[in-house]
């Protein structure tokens, strides 16, 4: 059994996204990691070029910027890079570069696409989500955070019919418009893309809101404040985990710090009771899902 690992980045000095960290996360599962680098006005490739690992390979490209709507450039980049892993490989490991994957999970992923390797039904490995906002010690546990997404999907050479694509901005992934058949991997995703400081966070926010606005949206956001508010949440609880070993580093380097109130929920009377009724059943009514669960 392979396993390719593949990813895009662009700008992330600028956009400070913890890209090697993402990278680095899942060394220990594949056996190459193909990394598209798309131009950037930083020292994006030389900062990929700097990650010790003879698994990792190279690919440049250019984004099409004029792809923005729903955030499409970022699929495009992603199918690209997609159909540049190795032809023989059986799986292909799907990871962005604001997430990581704890080290705990890396035999349970491994096993889990072993057990699954023959059974052709089986179209991707479904992961679940833990969304760090503001710092490392607060997660978001509202229905706005997705709990689940696809991060390994089958990598078929010759496809019957549509191929596996990116779906939308390349959250999850699809067959055309069909959702994929998935078992559950055993493994989650931590997501660290609301976590910076509030500065760094709104310059974010305008480097890379034209992937998804234009127009008057673009400029609003151009023009708002050059700090971002995390007291803007819905409903936070604490982490009591442990992070990915790969992000001890960048934790320790964090220079800013945010006080929130996880007692405070800010819910419409609809939310609340969907919240209320979700946190007593495990249930969440009317989710959306990016996929078919076996």
């Amino acid at each position: 059994m392979k396993i390719s690992g593949f990813t895009i980045i662009r700008n992330a000095i600028i956009n400070d996204y913890p890209i090697v960290e993402a990278i680095t996360s899942i060394l220990p599962v594949v056996d190459e990691m193909l990394v598209s680098v798309g131009h950037s006005d930083d020292g994006t490739l030389g900062l990929i070029r700097s990650i010790p690992s003879e698994k990792i390979r190279i690919v440049e490209s250019e984004w099409d910027m004029s792809l923005r709507e729903g955030g499409k450039v970022l699929a495009v980049e992603t199918d690209k890079a997609l159909k540049q892993i190795s032809s023989d490989s059986d799986w292909a490991f799907y990871i962005q570069g604001d997430e990581a994957v704890h080290e705990k999970y890396h035999k349970t992923i491994i096993d889990s696409c072993k057990e699954h390797l023959d059974d052709e039904r089986v179209e991707g490995l479904l992961f679940d989500y833990v969304h760090f906002y503001g710092t490392y010690d607060y997660i978001g546990d509202s229905r706005k955070w997705y709990r689940r997404e696809i991060r390994i999907i089958r990598n078929e050479q010759n496809p019957k019919g549509e191929p596996i694509s990116a779906y939308r901005d390349a959250q999850g992934f699809r067959r055309g418009n069909q959702k994929l058949n998935v078992m559950h991997s055993g493994a989650a995703v931590y997501h660290y893309g609301w976590v910076k400081s509030p500065a760094q966070m709104k310059t974010k926010m305008k480097n890379v809101s034209r992937f998804w606005n234009e127009g008057e949206a673009w400029e609003k956001i151009l023009e708002s404040e050059d700090f971002f508010n995390y007291e803007e949440f819905d409903s936070l609880t604490h982490f009591k985990g442990s992070h990915p070993s790969v992000m001890e580093n960048r934790i320790a380097r964090q220079s800013w710090k945010v006080d929130l109130d996880t007692s405070k929920k800010k819910f419409k009377l609809k939310d609340a009771l969907l919240y209320w009724y979700e946190k007593r059943t495990g249930r969440r009514l009317f989710e959306f899902r990016n996929y078919r669960l076996l």
